[in-house]
């Protein structure tokens, strides 16, 4: 059982390396507003890998892959996300940006607050988990990989939805240590992009990678 739960954790670090819309999105978070709002995106992303992994453990992600209708509403909902989010940074190069000193105390207080009363950064900090969550949550790509990949990993003696729970629950984790540690990676290079120029030039080219991920999720095959 160790040795195929060890082989199905190299497969999912693989499959959780490569680069996708999720990294999009926090790469986009994470430039704009700092790296508490970047994890705030990835703990948004990884609820969304949990409710699929609930749904396919439930049998109810297996029926929406094998759908086309309802596989195409999610599909094409999705793409159109993505691709909002896109063009919103398009839009607006830099307007989202806070100072780079979020580490220390006074930028703390600057990014949390969001404004006298606080209720702008807490809105701000629901949106980046927000935009984790509704991006997986609209990708229906995770059921099919769920649905079709876990079952074939799924360590032996245990039961067929505790293995793939098991699964789940390890590309999650997965998912959490790499793209927090993207997340400080960018952080520690928080100056050069608090840079206008750069902040600008970082938010067109997130924005042109999340239409690109858009037209790709809405051009995918079942």
């Amino acid at each position: 059982m160790l040795t195929q739960l060890a082989a199905a954790t190299g497969v999912l670090a693989l499959l959780t390396l490569v680069p996708g819309p999720d990294m999009a999105l926090v790469t986009r978070r994470a430039v704009t507003r700092g790296r508490a709002d970047g994890l705030r995106t990835v703990g948004g992303v990884a609820a969304g890998l949990l409710l699929w992994g609930a749904l396919t453990v439930a049998g109810l992600a297996a029926l929406l892959a094998a759908s086309a209708e309802v596989y195409l509403v999610v599909k094409l909902a999705g793409a159109a996300y993505l691709c909002f989010l896109g063009i919103q940074s398009l839009r607006r190069p830099g307007a989202g940006a806070q100072a780079p000193e979020e580490g220390g105390a006074g930028g703390a207080g600057r990014s949390d607050r969001g404004g006298a009363d606080g209720q702008g950064g807490r809105r701000d900090r629901g949106g980046a988990w927000r935009t984790g969550l509704v991006g997986n949550a609209l990708n229906p790509k995770i059921a099919v990989f769920y649905t079709g990949l876990l079952p074939t990993l799924a360590p032996p003696g245990v039961g067929p939805a505790a293995g793939m729970a098991l699964l789940v629950l390890v590309h999650v984790l997965l998912t959490l240590a790499w793209l927090g540690t993207y997340v400080y990676v960018l952080s520690r290079a928080r100056r050069f992009f608090a840079r206008p120029r750069v902040r600008r030039t970082m938010d067109r080219v997130t924005g042109v990678v999340l239409i690109g991920f858009g037209v790709r999720v809405a051009a995918s095959a079942p």
